[in-house]
């Protein structure tokens, strides 16, 4: 389908390599595109939907969005609200999306809605949703702490018409598709965020090894050089569970477990990395005029999107037989 027929290793290749670019948005994008909208169409669309979306899209002629998330669903997927009702050869959406990536500029919509009254993990479906058709209303771009070169939409939908026929893979299954497109999604964020952070530490150390307190670089310290060889050695450990968790993918395992470790040590190392260098950066870390500002705001939402911290708890728990049943 105008794909080179690579594994997913190299997916994680390329976004690593995208961590050179120097803010947050523009890797999230693409990886919306290459490796969160997309999977699911990938293994479960039929033919005819993946001429009409998946190839002008790996072409980059058309852009995708994900509507997944809703205003009283964020990472709990399986209390979202929006219906989709079938009516001869036709699904009738109404509802709701929000945090939208690159909501309003799509132009189609993997859209998670829920296509009967079962079970809350047995009756979504997945459908490709065209984002020109009557009754999609984009309400507003977003106003976000970061990540603000990338557009995030909240979008309603009234009555809207799709054909039947452009559901993805099986009706009900859409739950157990979105999960599956998730592990690739969590694993292309946690590959964005080593280069950052390694250029983060190293910028922070050419800084340091200038700036001058009380007659001394700010480097000299001993508790700052040794902080910022903690902070390498931790990055270097975040890198070998990525690649190890990849390898086990390619293979066909399930690394749900190893990947929810490997997005929640991200998100939290994120944090740490860039707080800790902001810090030494004094008050020109506070500025908007250097790097370690601007990945102090985008790469909080390493924390956040794509499964919160605690979600990624919750799901190591399961599989360590610890979460409590209720």
């Amino acid at each position: 389908y105008g794909g080179m027929g690579l594994d997913f290793s190299y997916n994680v290749a390329m976004a690593e390599e995208l961590g050179n670019i120097r803010c947050g948005g523009i890797p999230m994008a693409i990886g919306v595109q290459a490796g969160m909208a997309t999977p699911a169409l990938t293994r479960f669309g039929s033919d005819e939907l993946k001429k009409q979306f998946l190839v002008p899209t790996i072409a980059g002629d058309l852009v995708v969005c994900l509507g997944i998330s809703e205003v009283g669903a964020g990472s709990d997927v399986a209390s979202i609200k929006t219906t989709a009702v079938r009516k001869g050869d036709e699904y009738i959406i109404n509802g709701g999306k929000m945090w939208t990536t690159s909501g309003c500029q799509a132009d189609w919509m993997c859209l998670l809605a829920n296509t009967s009254e079962g079970p809350p993990h047995r009756n979504k479906s997945l459908i490709c949703l065209p984002m020109n058709l009557p009754g999609i209303h984009v309400a507003k771009k977003i106003d976000k702490l970061g990540m603000r070169s990338s557009d995030t939409a909240q979008i309603f939908f009234e009555d809207v018409r799709v054909p039947s026929k452009n559901l993805i893979g099986e009706e009900g299954k859409g739950f157990t598709y979105q999960m599956l497109q998730f592990q690739e999604e969590r694993l292309w964020a946690v590959a964005t965020v080593l280069t950052p952070l390694e250029t983060v530490i190293q910028e922070t150390i050419d800084y340091t090894r200038q700036r001058k307190v009380f007659d001394q670089t700010v480097l000299h310290n001993q508790a700052v050089h040794f902080r910022l060889a903690e902070l390498a050695t931790e990055v270097e450990l975040l890198r070998s569970l990525l690649y190890r968790t990849v390898a086990l993918y390619v293979e066909g395992n399930d690394t749900t477990k190893l990947a929810s470790m490997a997005k929640l040590k991200a998100g939290r190392l994120s944090r740490e990395v860039t707080d800790c260098c902001l810090q030494f950066w004094g008050g020109m870390g506070f500025t908007s005029e250097v790097l370690v500002s601007r990945f102090y705001r985008d790469l909080r939402l390493m924390s956040i999107g794509g499964g919160t911290d605690e979600t990624m708890l919750s799901i190591i728990c399961k599989y360590m037989g610890t979460l409590p049943s209720n």
